[in-house]
C-alpha cells in the first residue's frame, strides 16, 4: 500500500516554508517569492511520492511540475538555458524517461517527445547546415508539423489488431 501522507506533508511544509519566509522579509530570497516556486514545492513533494513511497506514477507530473518551475526561474538570467517551446517540450520527455526507468512504461512516449525537442530547439541550426539545399527543402520543413499531426492522428484513430 502506497503511503498517501508523504505528497500532502512536503507541499504543506513547502507552501508553510515559502509563506514564513516571504512573511519575514529575507531579502536574499526575494526573487524566488513568485509563483514558480510554489511550482517546484508541488513539484518536489510529487518527485518524493515518486521515488520515496514508490508510487512511479508520480514522478511524470513531479518532473513536469518542478521542471517548469525552474524554466521560468532561469529562463532568462542563464545565458545557455534555452528560452524556447523546445525547454517545455524537453522537460516532458524528462519525465517520461525518468518514470520508464522505474516502471518500464512511457520509453517510446520520452523518445517521442524528445524527437520533437530535438527538432525544436534545432530546426535553425540544421537550416544553416543544410544551406543551399534548405532553399529546397523550405517547403517540407515548413511542413513538418503536418507530419506529427498524420502520425497522432494514425495512433488516435488506427484500428488496432
Amino acid at each position: 500500500m502506497k503511503n498517501q501522507q508523504l505528497f500532502p506533508g512536503i507541499v504543506l511544509i513547502g507552501f508553510g516554508a515559502y509563506f514564513f519566509l516571504q512573511q519575514s522579509g529575507v531579502s536574499f530570497l526575494q526573487n524566488y517569492y513568485t509563483w514558480p516556486t510554489l511550482l517546484i514545492i508541488v513539484g518536489v513533494a510529487f518527485l518524493c511520492q515518486g521515488y520515496f513511497t514508490r508510487d512511479h506514477d508520480a514522478i511524470l507530473p513531479g518532473t513536469i511540475l518542478a521542471g517548469f518551475g525552474l524554466h521560468f526561474h532561469v529562463a532568462g538570467k542563464v545565458p545557455f538555458w534555452p528560452n524556447h517551446i523546445g525547454s517545455f517540450i524537453a522537460i516532458i520527455a524528462l519525465g517520461f524517461l525518468l518514470r520508464y526507468q522505474k516502471t518500464g512504461i512511457g520509453l517510446f512516449h520520452g523518445l517521442l517527445f524528445l524527437l520533437v525537442t530535438i527538432l525544436l530547439l534545432f530546426t535553425d541550426k540544421v537550416g544553416a547546415w543544410l544551406g543551399v539545399v534548405q532553399s529546397n527543402m523550405s517547403l517540407a520543413w515548413k511542413f513538418w508539423p503536418v507530419l506529427l499531426i498524420a502520425i497522432g492522428a494514425w495512433f488516435v484513430f488506427a484500428r488496432r489488431k
